[in-house]
């Protein structure tokens, strides 16, 4: 299984077999087909506590992502683990900045899911404008691949 998914929100029910898809999928095209991630999604409160304790910044953000390795890693056959790491998705943030992008909230959770897997992956866009473009053009890259999103909540 590539998605352990949990949620502590209680205004949106997330559709857990969907989403255990859209992870895979966006895995698959990451080049990382064998590997697993946690998926959490939270409210704006709890975000805020990570995002303080894990970055010393007191607000919510939209995604948080810890890694389990790093990006320079030994060939699979060597790995321990198949987990990339975790993913934390903050959804009351995502709601409103899918309302204030006029799209809808199944492409955002995506964008936030395929911008928190890249990280894990290795990619890093504070770490210079080089790297923030080169992200930039692997997510829009995923999401075209992705084609249409399923929808995420039940």
């Amino acid at each position: 299984m590539p998605a352990f998914v949990e949620s502590h929100v209680r205004t949106v029910r997330v559709n857990r077999p969907q989403v255990a898809r859209l992870v895979s999928a966006i895995l698959s095209t990451v080049n990382e087909p064998s590997s697993d991630i946690s998926l959490t999604f939270v409210g704006d409160r709890r975000m805020r506590r990570l995002n303080r304790q894990y970055r010393r910044k007191d607000r919510t953000t939209d995604v948080l992502a810890f890694a389990m390795r790093e990006a320079e890693t030994p060939p699979a056959s060597h790995r321990v683990s198949r987990s990339l790491g975790d993913v934390v998705i903050a959804v009351p943030t995502a709601v409103r900045q899918a309302r204030r992008g006029n799209r809808p909230f199944e492409e955002e959770v995506a964008c936030l899911l395929i911008h928190g897997i890249l990280h894990l992956c290795g990619y890093d866009h504070e770490r210079s404008k080089s790297e923030a473009l080169r992200m930039s053009r692997r997510e829009r890259m995923v999401l075209k691949k992705l084609g249409k999103i399923p929808s995420l909540i039940r």
